[in-house]
């Protein structure tokens, strides 16, 4: 018999690269779906998380920092963000605490006309004062007047249960759109490349992390154990020496802790092979960025 108060929609989260969009998905969902560094740029997809209750369904959808594209890549990321904000029932916009610069005046102004609900929410209260927090939100209610504006603590998960009550309450009367037993619209080989390209984002520097792009060419599934082949890509030779490390070192690293990390993920074994291929200028080709998932 189906629900006819059950409320369904898509939640979309958007801001600038850094100020917590990805550890405030995670957090509402109580699952790791997203990178989490402190390098900025590190969602490059659209990722969809599914939070489920009885009487509602919220999607939630993770997108890339507003930026200004310098190359394709960074093109087809800011893609991800307009049809994000075409398809939305509920929008939310997370800033962090102390930054006074605003968005582009053509954004704002789209944003403010919008006729679906906008929340704003202040990121990153735990390290700021009352004056501070105070000052942010003065600064935003001149630019957003009607929204309605919330401090939050993503990383501490001060305000997220009465966040998903916000959304409850906001989101349309429907059913469900994705199985009640799902939790993200994403397939496992995906979160596999973002396990692997998170540890280079960490144990790496300066260029190499933003010229890395992660395929998962095998994923053997089986009841004790999966076995996974991924090949990490990069555009220079040179890249690809920092990558593998002296005799492997530094490729083992990245290998052993996204293992771990999997292994938790996925509640199994996980046998996984790394290994590191030069595709030259493949973040301004079209073709490959096609077949890696961005579209132009």
């Amino acid at each position: 018999m189906t629900n006819n108060k059950h409320r369904s929609g898509f939640v979309s989260i958007i801001g600038r690269p850094n100020v917590g969009k990805s550890t405030l998905i995670n957090s509402l969902m109580k699952e790791k779906l997203s990178i989490i560094t402190s390098k900025a740029q590190t969602t490059r997809h659209r990722i969809r998380g599914i939070i489920n209750g009885d009487d509602y369904q919220i999607v939630l959808s993770d997108t890339p920092g507003i930026l200004d594209p310098s190359y394709k890549l960074q093109e087809a990321m800011m893609k991800f963000i307009k049809e994000t904000l075409i398809d939305s029932d509920f929008l939310v916009i997370v800033e962090e605490v102390g930054n006074k610069e605003s968005f582009d005046e053509s954004l704002v102004k789209k944003l403010n006309s919008f006729k679906i609900p906008i929340i704003l929410l202040i990121n990153k209260i735990d390290l700021s004062s009352q004056q501070e927090l105070e000052e942010s939100i003065s600064h935003w209610k001149s630019i957003f007047p009607n929204v309605d504006i919330y401090p939050v603590s993503a990383i501490e998960g001060f305000f997220i249960d009465e966040l998903i009550e916000i959304f409850k309450d906001k989101l349309p009367l429907s059913p469900p759109f994705f199985p009640k037993d799902q939790f993200t619209d994403r397939p496992e080989r995906f979160f596999v490349n973002e396990s692997i390209r998170e540890q280079i984002l960490i144990h790496y520097d300066k260029e190499v992390p933003y010229s890395v792009e992660v395929i998962t060419e095998n994923f053997k599934d089986s009841p004790k154990i999966i076995k996974i082949r991924s090949l990490i890509l990069v555009e220079r030779e040179s890249q690809k020496g920092i990558m593998i490390g002296h005799k492997g070192s530094a490729l083992k690293k990245v290998a052993s802790q996204a293992r771990s990390n999997l292994e938790k993920f996925f509640g199994k074994k996980i046998f996984l092979e790394v290994f590191v291929k030069v595709r030259k200028n493949w973040r301004n080709d079209p073709s490959s960025l096609k077949k890696f998932g961005y579209n132009l």
